[in-house]
């Protein structure tokens, strides 16, 4: 039987990378590095955008999505693995 993940440790860990990739772009675009990236970044997420209030609002739309689909991954892992 596989190890049980814990579902919370990594989704919070998955969440903290993903809003530091975001404060990341956000810095690397502002001093002109990455900028077609943080285009991107911004067309793909609802929230983002080059000013400091769209960094703050694209962090937490990152960390929470990033929560969740993780949360929902492991879970499912772990669902899996007790019936293996």
């Amino acid at each position: 039987m596989p190890k049980k993940l814990q579902a919370k440790h990594l989704a919070v860990t998955f969440a903290l990378w993903s809003a530091l990739f975001m404060l990341v772009l956000w810095l690397l675009a502002n001093i002109g590095i990455y900028v077609t990236a943080a285009e991107m970044m911004s067309q793909w997420h609802m929230f983002f955008d080059l000013t400091f209030t769209g960094l703050i609002t694209g962090m937490i739309e990152s960390a929470i999505v990033s929560y969740l689909l993780v949360l929902m991954f492991v879970w499912t892992y772990n669902l899996v693995g007790e019936k293996i």
